[in-house]
């Protein structure tokens, strides 16, 4: 029987301390429930689309994490300036912080989630741990000891035995997590890994814990009142991942069968009600090949992939987190809640999946969303993309009646969606989703991994997109001959043309035709094109009696185009000089692979290095990336300091090509 009793905390106005897309999202759910909105922004936020989305926007500082959506003094004063009497703190940042629950309360701020106490229980990984093993749920071996000293910590890891998983104590997304094969390489994965999580959480502590090698990752969503009821809404199966960090996310799960989902939605739901636990919560387990599963840790927030969970079930689960915050009674039972159909979510990053998931950060050119499909976003044509937060731009959520339905829709919803200005990882989303280990449900934690030479491997038209980014280039071109469609009395002769793609020049000649058509010759192959519409964002052509079209964006020398879902960047070398040196390190200059904030210096002036070695390491967009030395030599200067904020291709450190007589011994 449900304890229905109502316990009133009346709120107004609610300050979403947090940015982007999921800003917007608690925007919805609750205007939708007649409840006034303020934004907070940093610096780098101040023309962000939340912001003007807000009826209220209140400035919290400069835009580094620590100095804005971390400060808890700066969020507590926003909401109070603004009339505020309720905070939701989205995902990340300050979402699963129990001294900012704590904060709120104190300030007599509703704070829209669990319990300070709650969070502190179960968000600290090793504590969680300990109460699911009290609990009877098993859990993966591992050291979560209050001793986190270097030395100790390595000791644990051999008792343990390789390969181990080093992870932060608090907080989640895969930052502050790193997968270690041997002894020799846990020093700086333990130095890395609380590096990041310093910075992403501003607690450095972290836990070990026997690695499972290729498991399932599978989550249980609940929810539990004020009154002690609890339930669960079933599983979701987020095991795509790259760098520890979910890329796909789907509900059901293939793996999970109707026994399998009860049994685990029932070990959720008895934590939940043992916590007197309110709010929206997830337990994470790894499912092993024998069906074995294993706590990881409970998540005490939302999850980024709640639309998944709320497309199979109807339910909105930002309202059901508002109305518990009010102190409503659940308005469903266990038995109330139906599952219906099979939904897949991607999560769209402003990355370079070909250069190892490298963030990407500047000014999105052209931006447009499908009709017919869920995208949650914040963006618009002409939208900064920072270097100082999450990598991660949109969701796009489909829902179909079968899981291949769901999948397909989600393939066709990727291919007309535009993001043009900024490197996503758009193409490589659709590679995963057509994969047939993908299809077939088949994906664990090790897909990305295993598939990764078949998922970034060229399309096979490669070779055809280069003949359409010439042409279109060259019929761009504000200084080539206005297109005209039909005949052309024009002698044909081949102009020259260079250009870029992907870091790979190409060498072209493009000729009209008296037809009226194009010859694009590239890499020992002929294209013939006839253009029938040319606009300022698209183009339509025929190509061997195959009628095409593409959008494009022209950006002075920068030209974007996407053709059947595929984005490709276009520089025109045509007229460029000769670049003067390399850019991978082989000139001996370490240069910065993208904007950000450099987090550890390695080396110092005068030290011996070999080629591939750690010179330093740069944070960009909650994520650390160490940049190593190209050539063998010596250290001859250290171009930043730590703290220095840097952009892409600045030279950080400069190393002197070490002479063979160097090694020899005197004799």
């Amino acid at each position: 029987m449900r304890n229905g009793s109502v316990q009133h905390r009346s709120f107004s106005r609610v300050l979403i301390a947090n940015r982007g897309e999921i800003a917007l999202r608690v925007m919805r759910s609750a205007r939708k429930l007649g409840l006034g909105v303020v934004a907070v922004y940093s610096d780098a936020d101040r023309d962000a689309l939340h912001v003007r989305q807000a009826d209220q926007a209140v400035r919290i500082g400069e835009a580094l994490p620590a100095q804005s959506y971390l400060n808890i003094p700066a969020i507590i004063a926003a909401a109070k300036a603004s009339g505020a009497d309720a905070v939701h703190p989205g995902y990340g940042f300050l979402a699963e912080n129990e001294e900012f629950a704590q904060a709120c309360k104190d300030a007599g701020l509703v704070f829209i989630g669990p319990s300070p106490q709650a969070i502190e229980a179960m968000g600290n990984k090793a504590g969680a741990k300990e109460i699911m093993k009290k609990a009877g749920v098993p859990v993966v071996s591992g050291y979560q000891g209050a001793d986190q000293g270097d030395e100790v910590m390595l000791a644990e890891a051999r008792k343990i035995g390789f390969p181990v998983m080093i992870k932060a104590v608090a907080g989640g997304g895969g930052r502050g997590m790193r997968l270690v094969n041997d002894a020799a390489s846990f020093p700086d994965a333990l130095r890395s890994a609380r590096s990041e999580a310093k910075a992403a959480f501003g607690d450095p502590t972290v836990i070990l814990e026997r690695a499972i090698q290729n498991p399932r990752h599978i989550e249980i969503q609940v929810f539990g009142d004020i009154n002690g009821n609890a339930i669960h809404l079933g599983e979701r199966d987020c095991s795509v991942q790259r760098r520890h960090q979910k890329l796909i996310e789907e509900a059901p799960s293939p793996a999970v069968t109707p026994e399998l989902r009860a049994k685990m939605g029932e070990v959720a739901v008895a934590a939940v009600k043992a916590l007197r636990y309110e709010g929206a919560g997830t337990l994470e387990f790894l499912l092993d090949a024998s069906g074995e599963f294993y706590f990881m840790e409970m998540n005490t927030r939302l999850q980024v992939e709640h639309p998944v969970t709320e497309a199979i079930t109807g339910l909105d689960l930002v309202e059901l987190q508002l109305r518990i915050a009010r102190g409503e009674a659940l308005p469903i039972e266990q038995q109330d809640i139906k599952f219906s159909g099979h939904a897949i979510e991607v999560r769209l990053c402003s990355e370079d999946a070909a250069q190892d998931f490298m963030p990407q950060s500047g000014r999105m050119a052209r931006w447009q969303v499908p009709d017919g499909i869920r995208v949650e976003h914040a963006l618009q044509s002409g939208s900064e993309i920072p270097p100082f937060y999450d990598s991660m731009i949109a969701k796009v959520i489909s829902h179909g009646a079968t899981r291949e339905e769901a999948r397909g829709r989600l393939i066709a919803g990727l291919e007309q969606l535009t993001a043009l200005g900024v490197t996503t990882n758009q193409a490589f989303l659709m590679s995963c989703l057509r994969h047939q280990g993908f299809a077939r449900g088949e994906a664990t934690t090790a897909f990305i991994g295993m598939h990764r030479d078949a998922l970034l491997a060229p399309r096979p038209d490669a070779a055809f997109g280069t003949s359409l980014a010439g042409l279109v280039l060259y019929v761009t071109n504000p200084c080539a001959p206005t297109w005209r469609s039909g005949r052309s009395l024009s002698a044909t002769f081949p102009l020259p043309a260079k250009i870029e793609i992907g870091g790979r020049a190409h060498e072209l000649e493009i000729t009209r035709e008296r037809d009226g058509s194009y010859i694009v010759a590239t890499d020992g192959r002929q294209d013939k094109f006839e253009i029938e519409q040319l606009d300022d964002d698209a183009i339509r052509f025929r190509q061997d009696g195959v009628m095409d079209s593409a959008k494009v964006q022209r950006d002075g020398d920068r030209l974007y185009i996407q053709h059947r879902g595929i984005p490709l960047a276009i520089t025109d070398l045509t007229l460029a000089a000769p670049k003067a040196a390399a850019s991978n390190g082989g000139d001996g200059k370490v240069r910065a692979a993208m904007n950000g904030r450099v987090v550890a210096v390695l080396v110092k002036p005068g030290d011996r290095v070999i080629a591939g070695q750690p010179v330093l390491t740069l944070e960009a967009m909650k994520m650390e990336h160490v940049h190593k030395a190209g050539i063998d030599g010596v250290v001859a200067a250290i171009d930043v300091a730590e703290g220095e904020q840097v952009t892409t291709g600045r030279i950080v450190a400069e190393i002197e090509a070490q002479s063979p007589q160097l090694n020899k011994k005197c004799e």
